[in-house]
């Protein structure tokens, strides 16, 4: 199970790192998006696939019985998910407000601040 695991997330590494050296805003963006759910699976990949019971000790006891699921790294996931989607809303807004202004996706049409008219800035002093 975690060598499936293991494959699926390079190859989602492999594809968001694709997805991000494009030219168009709207690939970076789901190459990031991506990206985030490779690193999700990396951390639950990393807090060991096995079917345990959940991390609930009786009252009796101080201690587990017996073998339990780690809880840590799906709470991790669980916050990185919550932040990933906050962070994809908000560059998605912020993608179709700058096509709204340059009437472009394309990353070298959006050079405001160096227009193809004009010279170079000086190189030195």
């Amino acid at each position: 199970m975690e060598t499936i695991l293991a494959a699926t997330v390079a190859i989602f590494f492999a594809v968001s790192i694709y997805l991000i050296l494009s030219k168009h805003i709207i690939r970076i963006l789901l190459g990031v998006a991506i990206f985030s759910n490779a690193v999700n699976l990396t951390i639950f990949t990393a807090g060991r696939v096995v079917r345990e019971v959940p991390p609930i000790i009786p009252v009796e006891l101080d201690t587990p019985d017996r073998l339990t699921a780690n809880p840590l790294p799906q709470a991790l996931i669980l916050t990185a998910i919550v932040i990933s989607f906050s962070i994809f809303a908000f560059l998605l807004v912020l993608a179709f407000r700058a096509y709204q202004e340059l009437g472009t996706d394309d990353t070298d049409g959006m050079r405001v601040a160096e227009p193809e008219g004009e010279d170079l800035p000086p190189l030195g002093y």
